[in-house]
């Protein structure tokens, strides 16, 4: 989950540097002062969170793989409060702990599918679908990627393989040899919902999504 080479300061002692909060793609980014980078699925966050009234509980959180931060409220210089969409909304996370939490991704996500699984529960659905449980998207194409697709937009039924922006181009690139140049990563500017998106920004039913290319 780190994502840069860190320094040996006490995790005590961390501090932001940068704070990020991607919704739709439902990750929270945290660079810190000693060098680590952490993105944070919401999902994550929400699981293991620091109210009380969490930590008590006998059975894992569960059926919360679509639950999104609606609020972040720093707490002085010393934690952030973190509001989920779900209503829960007592979490304080100190940076010590949101470090540890970066730190401890890995053994702490099997950790807890594993507590999922021996209880019997689920994280919940996927992702949002229509009624027959298809993802549908509509595609708009700019300039000269509306001649190589013959028209200027679509809706397309997208695969379960399609989850995000970079699967999604792979996903494109097989449509014919004029499609995979076209729709290599370094050839365009891609908008979802008219926002600039990232690799990882998440794509859902109903989504609007843009192709524009980089100028030559």
């Amino acid at each position: 989950m780190s994502e840069s080479e860190p320094s040996r300061v006490n995790p005590s002692r961390v501090s932001p540097t940068e704070i990020s909060l991607h919704q739709k793609s439902r990750l929270l980014e945290i660079a810190y002062s000693d060098g680590f980078h952490f993105k944070y699925p919401c999902e994550y966050l929400r699981v293991f969170s620091t109210a009380a009234e969490v930590k008590v509980m006998k059975k894992p959180v569960h059926s919360k793989q679509q639950v999104n931060i609606s609020l972040l409220d720093p707490q002085g210089t010393y934690a952030l409060k973190i509001s989920f969409d779900d209503g829960h909304d007592t979490g304080i996370y100190s940076w010590s702990t949101l470090h540890e939490l970066g730190k401890n991704y890995e053994a702490n996500w099997q950790g807890y599918l594993k507590r999922l699984e021996q209880h019997g529960l689920s994280r919940g659905d996927a992702r949002i679908t229509d009624k027959e449980g298809k993802v549908v998207i509509k595609l708009l194409y700019f300039i000269e990627l509306a001649g190589i697709s013959g028209k200027d937009e679509e809706e397309v039924t997208v695969p379960e393989s399609v989850t995000n922006v970079e699967t999604l181009l792979i996903w494109m690139r097989k449509r014919g040899e004029r499609w995979q140049e076209a729709f290599e990563d370094n050839r365009l500017q891609v908008t979802v919902n008219k926002q600039f998106s990232e690799p990882y920004t998440l794509i859902e039913h109903g989504d609007e999504i843009a192709f524009v290319p980089r100028p030559k």
